[in-house]
């Protein structure tokens, strides 16, 4: 008799689940039911999520720069899925529109992001929880600055010059590294900030079409003269 009513509340629970499986679940044996009712139960497998391609448009960051051209950014959901959304966001209301690469040091990295181009300033939004992982600091990564706090990223980010694997790696999150367009982020004037900064003219993700500003408004800028090759500073901070 057990074994007949815990049969019973197995279907019923198959019933109340789906209404749909009623007439199923009565055709069924205890045993299937019982079956059934364990595979209903049972936690879902995790689905690894799968690295994007440059063939994927929903994460391709476009940065039409002052320098003369566009920057292409493969972004990596797969890796850093708070920091992407939270880019895909800004860049859809149109945040990174005209803001300056405040901070750029020759051999390290170029870095952009603060509405009030001092590196102090931020979106409205909440600061994001640090995801750091195994993407490397090569020469043209896109990763997230924060302050000292790991979980104090917000809306600034920097592209590296060069690499810089052994200090940035695990310290940083990492989200995309540029495909194309590299030589525009070479261009970008030097400084702290710089005395001509260059800017974002326009952020944009491919899928949604955004044409390129007319040539006469990102107008080419001069490379820096003197190349410092081995400078060091400070991790990029807000």
């Amino acid at each position: 008799m057990k074994r007949v009513w815990t049969a019973l509340f197995a279907m019923l629970a198959v019933a109340m689940a789906s209404p749909a499986s009623a007439q199923e679940a009565s055709k069924m044996s205890p045993e299937q039911a019982m079956k059934v009712q364990e595979a209903a139960t049972a936690a879902p497998a995790a689905v690894p999520v799968a690295a994007p391609t440059a063939q994927d448009p929903e994460n391709i960051l476009y940065l039409d720069l002052s320098t003369g051209g566009r920057v292409a950014i493969l972004m990596r959901p797969d890796m850093a899925p708070n920091h992407i959304e939270r880019i895909k966001t800004l860049v859809r209301r149109g945040f990174y529109d005209g803001i300056i690469f405040h901070r750029v040091i020759e051999g390290f990295m170029a870095q952009t992001g603060d509405p009030q181009g001092t590196g102090q300033g931020g979106s409205d939004l909440p600061d994001l929880k640090a995801e750091f992982n195994s993407l490397p600091h090569l020469r043209g990564t896109a990763s997230m600055a924060r302050t000292q706090a790991p979980d104090s990223a917000n809306s600034q980010f920097f592209i590296m010059f060069m690499p810089m694997t052994g200090t940035m790696d695990g310290n940083y999150t990492g989200w995309g590294r540029v495909i194309s367009g590299m030589e525009f982020v070479d261009k970008i004037a030097r400084g702290e900030p710089p005395a001509n900064p260059s800017r974002i003219l326009k952020a944009s993700i491919a899928a949604d079409n955004v044409p390129p500003p007319p040539p006469a408004i990102a107008a080419p800028e001069a490379a820096p003269a003197v190349q410092q090759a081995g400078v060091r500073a400070p991790p990029p901070q807000n």
